[in-house]
């Protein structure tokens, strides 16, 4: 535990986060409250907020042993930083510069992305480019405010020119993205806190959980028959726990309620010459973990003319997936991969995450190597992320003699081998809890980038999602404000409240004027 003592309550979320990043095997405590309501600590930073001198006061303690065994505090580390209270983001930003400063020196380490911990940091260099800022002058920015890395700056910035390339292309004030939930898997990894649900006990509620998306699909397509569909995604869960059959029945409802099928049921987009003219720009669906994946529903999929599917190993190493409750093996990784080559699929993506339990960065090269004989379209690369819902976090008791690193090393390697293939980033993110304080980023070949992607991190669209736990949001007055609309997780719950979930929906389009 690290406490953090203020003398008001402001600013609490920054300094947590900035102090978390520093330390995320520790839990942080920030609160303005007495000293002795505090429980013992690492050490105990205090954060004064003088607004009569404009200053803000940083001390660190530390518990000393004494000769007689009782325990003393003393002032390890301090300074203080003078700001104008009046102007909130400046002062924000010089508070976190001086409490990075300090903590660099208490810790002995920086930090990869500096002073930023939000989930995303090619925001600024973005809105930098809209501004007409060169290149040169975000640089000098994001180094000058916020002290990242010269690899952390490069890497945001050519995320920002890609996506607002990618981006160009869209109308975000006529379009919408559409993301449908299928929370069903195999079996629940010991890193996720997605809202899954095992197929042994749900799998005869398939149907019914189908008759309930039909519910909110055909809402859905009818109040925002005004707008444009330019993305779908599918994903979970795992949605190739649906059957052939089911997964056929919800692309069929899909395309037809949205209008973006021809009569066969295949999507039609838009730099595609038919009869019918859409404005979908991408299809995805999360074919996921290999043990679930059938030549048949592969098929289904392609039938349908989906244009992206992903196919998730995660790492290419035996012992790994069994110790994350992975109930495949890497030859049906490669088999799966093969077989949606063989079927007809040219986007395939690949998912793969760094800083599992017990992996060194030789496996995660391995994992890589494997990766590119496959050579697939995308490969996004996650850094591991401990949620509280995850079962690594619930049950640390049990686990807590896992081996969990993430370096730069092993990130630099990844990024590596990607460019190697042919692959540039598109799109990152960051996360809570992440291992080693990094970011998730998306490589993808030419032309082959995922537009939902990057519409979901960049809210510049508004999001309709369907299903249980999928949280719809909404856009809107020139993307200056989004509202968001969650659906309840329980799956039972779901079932029996579909139409107050559609009704919550109604409600939120008509407040923002959408409806």
């Amino acid at each position: 535990m690290i406490t953090v003592q203020l003398n008001e309550p402001d600013f609490e979320y920054d300094i947590h986060s900035l102090v978390k990043a520093f330390y995320p095997q520790h839990d942080v405590l920030v609160k303005a409250m007495p000293r002795e309501e505090f429980p013992e600590s690492v050490f105990h930073l205090v954060v004064n907020y003088d607004r009569k001198n404009h200053m803000i006061d940083f001390k660190f303690y530390e518990r000393e042993q004494q000769e007689n065994g009782a325990a003393e505090e003393k002032m390890t580390l301090g300074g203080s930083v003078l700001v104008d209270f009046a102007d909130r983001k400046k002062t924000k930003n010089e508070l976190k510069q001086q409490l990075y400063y300090l903590l660099t020196l208490y810790a002995g380490k920086t930090l990869p992305w500096g002073t930023l911990t939000g989930i995303r940091p090619t925001k600024i260099p973005m809105e930098l480019l809209e501004e007409g800022k060169s290149e040169d002058e975000i640089r000098s920015y994001m180094k000058e405010t916020y002290f990242a890395s010269d690899e952390k700056i490069e890497l945001s910035l050519a995320v920002a020119k890609r996506e607002l390339e990618l981006l160009s292309r869209i109308d975000y004030e006529n379009g919408y993205s559409l993301y449908v939930g299928i929370p069903f898997c195999p079996s629940t990894c010991l890193y996720c806190s997605f809202t899954s649900y095992p197929l042994a006990k749900w799998a005869n509620h398939m149907d019914e959980y189908l008759d309930a998306l039909e519910k909110e699909i055909a809402f859905t397509a009818e109040a925002c028959k005004h707008k444009v569909l330019n993305s779908v995604y599918i994903g979970g869960g795992t949605p190739t726990t649906l059957s052939a059959e089911q997964m056929d029945r919800l692309l069929t409802m899909i395309g037809s309620y949205f209008g973006i099928a021809d009569e066969q049921g295949r999507m039609i987009y838009v730099d595609e010459s038919a009869k019918k003219q859409t404005q979908l720009l991408e299809f995805t669906v999360e074919a996921g973990r290999p043990d679930s994946i059938t030549r048949e529903k592969l098929e289904v999929i392609h039938k349908h003319n989906i244009s992206r599917i992903s196919i998730n190993p995660q790492t290419m190493k035996e012992e790994t997936l069994r110790l994350i409750g992975r109930q495949h093996t890497v030859q049906q990784t490669i088999d799966s991969f093969n077989l949606a080559r063989e079927v007809g699929f040219d986007n395939i993506n690949m998912d793969l995450i760094v800083g599992l339990p017990e992996e060194t960065i030789e496996d995660v090269r391995e994992t890589m190597r494997q990766l590119e004989e496959l050579d697939p379209d995308n490969i996004t690369v996650h850094s591991l992320a401990i949620k509280r819902a995850a079962r690594l976090r619930m049950q640390k008791e049990q686990y807590e003699n896992l081996h969990i690193e993430n370096t730069a090393q092993t990130i630099d390697l990844t990024a590596e081998c990607c460019h190697e293939m042919g692959l540039e980033p598109y799109y990152l993110y960051r996360q809570k809890n992440m291992a080693g304080n990094f970011e998730n980023v998306g490589y993808a070949k030419p032309g082959k980038a995922g537009v939902y992607n990057i519409l979901i991190m960049e809210e510049k669209q508004t999001i309709m999602a369907l299903g249980a736990g999928a949280t719809t949001k909404v856009v809107f007055e020139d993307g200056k404000r989004i509202e968001r609309v969650g659906n309840v997780k329980d799956i039972t719950n779901y079932l029996d409240r579909v139409d107050e979930m559609v009704e919550r929906k109604r409600e939120l389009l008509k407040n923002c004027g959408q409806l």
